[in-house]
């Protein structure tokens, strides 16, 4: 499997979430994904992909996209997140592991803030398309993004 970095542009998503702060929890972030998910199929609405992101130091949130009219309730919050550019990568864990993409990706940021493409990094996120835990086709194709500042 071949593998490569790259910047692009990634639309607004907007997603319904839920946020919390703590230590990294695979068990706490499935059962949030699945909350999420339960949710928006009590309230009969289109979801899309799934999102994992890091946007602050030892934040998490855990969402799912939701299309048509929707409002937040209770823990989940609605939300979108604006258009960005990005440094994105999409493999499959159980070819590539995990460590070495996110170890590559941020070298290769590191890079192309050295040759001035790039000004910083300011989150991270994983995006699926679908439930990665019961889809093995959205787990194959897990991406991951660094939402990135350009000059």
């Amino acid at each position: 499997m071949t593998i490569d970095f790259e910047l692009r542009k990634s639309p607004s998503i907007r997603i319904a979430a839920i946020r919390w702060t703590g230590p990294y929890s695979e068990k706490r972030i499935r059962a949030r994904f699945e909350e999420v998910a339960k949710w928006a199929r009590s309230r009969g609405v289109r979801t899309g992909r799934w999102v994992f992101r890091e946007p602050g130091n030892r934040t998490w949130e855990t969402g799912v996209e939701v299309r048509g009219k929707v409002t937040s309730e209770g823990r989940v919050r609605v939300r979108t997140l604006p258009a960005a550019t990005v440094a994105r990568v999409q493999f499959d864990p159980e070819v590539v592991s995990p460590r070495l993409v996110y170890h590559g990706l941020s070298d290769w940021t590191r890079w192309r803030k050295r040759d001035k493409t790039i000004r910083s990094v300011v989150s991270s996120r994983e995006i699926y398309h679908g439930n990665p835990w019961t889809d093995r086709n959205a787990w194959s194709h897990t991406e991951v993004q660094f939402v990135v500042r350009t000059k």
